[in-house]
């Protein structure tokens, strides 16, 4: 039965604008971003068989396009959009939040940004000297280890935010927030050379799937 057959109050949208977003469930979400289903499923159906075939919601948002048996490329799209205007929509928040007073103020917006990625990518959070955030910007991707992160980059990206203080963060793909010994040593070479122009690194953040480890918090800077 395709869904415009359903009774009103079962249909995603007119639930949605009747209950709010919170009283859909991930597959009725899914079909409003879908826009509509395919021969023989409902969007809700596929929304719901597109979860199950991912293994959830993160990893449905990250898989490959063509990776998605059964979802065409505007399909895809829409649902990627809808990450993305989530993902401007923590920055928006950050930025015109009050200065930072605790390391649980980015840890939100940085899992949003960098946890989805199937790739390792070194990011920073510029600061001003009152610790209001003037910027965010991705500077490496690939394997984030001493050879490929050049301080010489990031005290660039500083300089050009005019920033007094930074924010590392990168992924592990893996899902596993434990810091590595690598991690401690690229902070330690960025600190040296931040110290150099007067930027101060306040913290270093190691996002996971589900769990973002400070090594300000674990004593490791």
């Amino acid at each position: 039965m395709a869904i415009k057959d359903w009774p009103i109050e079962d249909r995603p949208r007119e639930k949605l604008i009747e209950r709010g977003p919170k009283a859909l469930s991930d597959a009725e979400l899914l079909a409003i971003c879908l826009g509509s289903g395919v021969r023989g499923q409902s969007a809700v159906a596929l929304g719901r068989e597109l979860l199950l075939q991912a293994g959830g919601l993160r990893s449905l948002l990250t898989t490959p396009i063509p990776r998605l048996q059964g979802l065409g490329m505007a399909k895809t799209t829409r649902v990627r959009a809808a990450l993305e205007l989530a993902r401007r929509c923590l920055g928006e928040d950050l930025r015109h939040t009050s200065p930072l007073r605790d390391p649980a103020d980015t840890v939100e917006f940085l899992h949003a940004q960098l946890s989805n990625y199937l790739i390792e990518v070194f990011a920073c959070v510029f600061l001003d000297n009152r610790n209001r955030v003037v910027g965010f910007e991705e500077l490496f991707r690939g394997t984030v280890d001493r050879s490929c992160v050049y301080p010489r980059e990031v005290v660039r990206a500083c300089l050009r935010y005019n920033a007094a203080a930074v924010i590392l963060a990168h992924n592990h793909p893996s899902g596993v927030a434990e810091p590595s010994e690598s991690d401690q040593l690229i902070t330690d070479d960025l600190r040296r050379a931040l110290g150099l122009v007067g930027v101060r690194v306040l913290d270093h953040f190691i996002i996971g799937t589900g769990s973002t480890v400070s090594l300000a918090q674990r004593g490791l800077m």
